[in-house]
């Protein structure tokens, strides 16, 4: 049996946990989804153009879903669309364009959407250099808070319509590295650096997770947060060669990467909302010291996203 200690050492010491590695040790213990497991449902995976969110889509349609890639760039998401129909055969699946770092393009393509049951926020960006989206913010906090936030604000007359509904933050474990950037988050104060901004943003997600939950659980919407590990995809080829080159022969395939996500999607019965998972077993919020936000901290940082996005803050604290 691949025993908790075990696991808990594969993960604290990264190489190992995060490479094909630990994947391969870990599934041997794993049941499901079972076939079929999200027949009837709809699910939206945005930057679905290729990597990971093509292979959540993927993994999605492969149980029955009806698929909705949601991408930036209409030409890459035809080319993904035909890869996934024929790694799917006769499954649904459909491209439909947003940029989710801006808001118009967002409050746009969620009224299209009736009836959503599987939100995978994926889409991500790690720019070489400090820029800001069409409505002024940060790019990165753009694309993986505030407009994750506003799609979901967005879409939850059709989450609620679903029943239940499950919202996926995918973050990165890269987030362990920083604390949370309440009195900076959209990155004006300092050196610029692509690869912090990614994390800040992501460890951004993991702490909303909670609060977004519960802000959402009236809704009968779930809300988690995951990890992929250290996947081998065309994000990492163009934000991080030298990061791929080294460590390519232990890189997870994209498949690989996407399994937690679509288990999160589909298991029976459904995981405990609110929490980070990573390879389907719940992980740590934080595990270097000084990482850990003081109280009250994430709740602030809700109350200047919703205020960003123009929603009322409600439960936000």
């Amino acid at each position: 049996m691949f025993g908790t200690l075990l696991d808990t050492v594969l993960d604290r010491t990264v190489l190992p946990g995060y490479s094909r590695l630990g994947y391969a040790l870990r599934r041997r213990e794993w049941d499901g989804p079972a076939p079929g497991a999200l027949d009837g449902r709809v699910a939206l995976v945005t930057g679905a153009g290729s990597g990971l969110g093509e292979a959540t889509a993927t993994g999605l349609a492969r149980l029955g879903a009806e698929v909705v890639l949601v991408v930036r760039d209409p030409v890459r998401g035809e080319q993904a669309l035909a890869r996934v129909r024929a790694a799917a055969p006769g499954a649904k699946v459909r491209t439909a364009r947003c940029d989710v770092a801006d808001f118009a393009s967002v409050r746009e393509f969620a009224a299209g959407e009736s009836r959503v049951d599987v939100l995978v926020h994926n889409a991500g960006v790690l720019p070489p250099r400090r820029s800001e989206s069409v409505d002024g913010h940060e790019i990165t906090f753009a694309t993986h808070v505030l407009g994750p936030l506003l799609l979901t604000e967005s879409l939850l007359p059709a989450l609620r319509a679903a029943g239940d509904g499950r919202v996926i933050m995918v973050s990165s474990g890269g987030m362990y590295t920083q604390p949370l950037a309440v009195d900076d988050p959209e990155y004006r104060n300092g050196r610029y650096r692509g690869a912090t901004a990614y994390a800040r943003t992501k460890r951004m997600q993991v702490e909303l997770t909670p609060l977004l939950a519960e802000r959402w659980r009236p809704d009968g919407v779930a809300v988690h947060s995951t990890h992929p590990g250290w996947a081998d995809t065309p994000g990492l080829v163009g934000s991080l060669p030298s990061f791929r080159r080294v460590l390519q022969p232990v890189l997870r395939t994209p498949e690989q990467g996407a399994d937690t996500a679509v288990w999160l999607a589909a298991a029976d019965p459904q995981p405990a909302p609110g929490r980070f998972w990573h390879d389907r077993r719940e992980r740590p919020f934080h595990v270097l010291p000084g990482t850990a936000p003081k109280p009250g901290e994430a709740q602030r940082l809700l109350r200047y996203c919703l205020d960003a996005i123009g929603v009322s803050s409600g439960s936000a604290g």
